[in-house]
C-alpha cells in the first residue's frame, strides 16, 4: 500500500489562525495534532496537541509540577483563557519542528521509518507541492496490523 492510499483528509490550520479556534479544534476531534500550513497552503509544520498543553501551563508549574496544586480552582478554569488573542504560530516552539513529509508513491514502511525518526504522530503525504492527505500514527497501526 502507498501512502497516497493510506493519506486520510485531515484538519490543518494556517500560522495566522486563531490559537484557542486550534486548540478547540484538536479536543473536540482528539486529535495528536494538526498539520499548519501557510498562506500558500502548503505545509509547514505540526502543532502537537502536548505543545498546546505546555502552552498553557505556567512555566513555573512546569519547572516544579508540585505547585501546580498551588493554583486555585478558579485559576484552573481560567487557564484557557491564555490562547486568547493569540495565533497558532505562537504555540509553535522558536524552532518548530520539521514536518514529516512522504510522497505519495512511499510505502507503509517508508512512512513509518520518517514517523519514527521525527517521533512525531502526523506525516504529511505530497505530491509535488500538494498535501494530499495526512497519515496519523493510530491509521498507520490499524493498516499494519490487519
Amino acid at each position: 500500500m502507498r501512502a497516497a492510499e493510506m493519506a486520510e483528509d485531515y484538519p490543518v490550520v494556517e500560522l495566522d489562525s486563531d490559537a484557542l479556534a486550534a486548540a478547540r479544534l484538536l479536543a473536540q476531534r482528539r486529535l495528536p495534532g494538526l498539520v499548519v500550513i501557510d498562506a500558500t497552503g502548503c505545509p509547514q509544520s505540526v502543532l502537537p496537541a502536548s505543545e498546546v498543553v505546555q502552552f498553557l501551563v505556567p512555566p513555573y508549574v512546569r519547572d516544579d509540577p508540585s505547585l501546580a496544586g498551588v493554583l486555585n480552582e478558579s485559576m484552573a478554569d481560567r487557564i484557557a483563557d491564555k490562547l486568547g488573542g493569540r495565533r497558532v504560530r505562537d504555540l509553535l516552539p522558536d524552532e518548530p519542528a520539521e514536518l514529516p513529509r512522504v510522497n505519495a508513491d512511499d510505502t507503509v514502511v517508508e512512512v513509518a521509518a520518517m514517523m519514527a525518526r521525527l517521533k512525531c504522530p502526523l506525516v504529511a503525504v505530497m505530491e509535488g507541492r500538494t498535501l494530499l492527505g495526512v497519515v496519523s500514527a493510530s491509521r498507520l497501526l490499524e493498516l499494519a496490523l490487519r
